[in-house]
């Protein structure tokens, strides 16, 4: 079973019905045995940073998430779900996050050479891999998926970077960390490709 955490925040429905989509059993849960005892877990989310980490530590997700990740099972995290893995955030302030990986998030907003590029960045964009990647094995390079957002991580470990995007800048888009994959683009709103990523990290044990 993939454990879904619910936090209040996110596009819980969308994920599970797109796990659903390609064969995962899933559940959308804040129980941390549900969390804990599950052969994978995701990490999604929408909004703001600030009010994510909020409601992850109103509901004592914090520890579990931490617990999860050092179990070894499979972790993902999306949009939102990959920039709390990191130390902190720019967004409205600095803000901590899970600090599970060391890095930042930045936002573009001054950093676009390009006045004609809107922020957020919406829409589809090309994804180039930059690392082997069991997720992207069936993806071809410079594929394209579906962006909402106006921040980036920027990961201080190089070899955490498993894809690249440009969009005024060259971003990362996606990390893999031992048993940690994280896509900046919603897989779940990316059409076939995005639900053969899901179905690949379905299908990680």
């Amino acid at each position: 079973m993939i454990a879904v955490i619910d936090y209040g925040m996110g596009n819980l429905r969308s994920v599970q019905k797109a796990l659903e989509a390609v064969g995962a059993s899933v559940k959308v849960t804040r129980n941390p045995s549900d969390i804990l005892s599950a052969s994978s877990v995701v990490l999604p989310g929408v909004g703001a940073f600030k009010d994510c980490m909020t409601n992850l530590k109103r509901f004592d997700l914090v520890d579990v998430v931490h617990k999860s990740i050092q179990s070894g099972k499979p972790f993902l995290g999306i949009c939102l779900g990959l920039q709390l893995l990191f130390h902190q955030s720019e967004e409205f302030g600095q803000v901590s996050g899970l600090e599970i990986l060391p890095g930042d998030v930045v936002g573009f907003a001054g950093k676009i050479p390009d006045s004609a590029l809107k922020i957020p960045h919406m829409g589809w964009n090309t994804v180039k891999v930059q690392k082997s990647n069991p997720l992207f094995e069936s993806i071809p390079d410079k594929s394209y998926f579906y962006f909402v957002h106006s921040y980036y991580v920027v990961p201080k470990q190089e070899g955490d970077i498993a894809t690249t995007t440009q969009y005024g800048v060259e971003f990362v888009s996606s990390i893999h960390h031992e048993n940690i994959y994280a896509f900046q683009f919603h897989p779940e709103k990316s059409q076939k490709l995005g639900l053969t990523l899901l179905k690949n990290f379905s299908e990680l044990r």
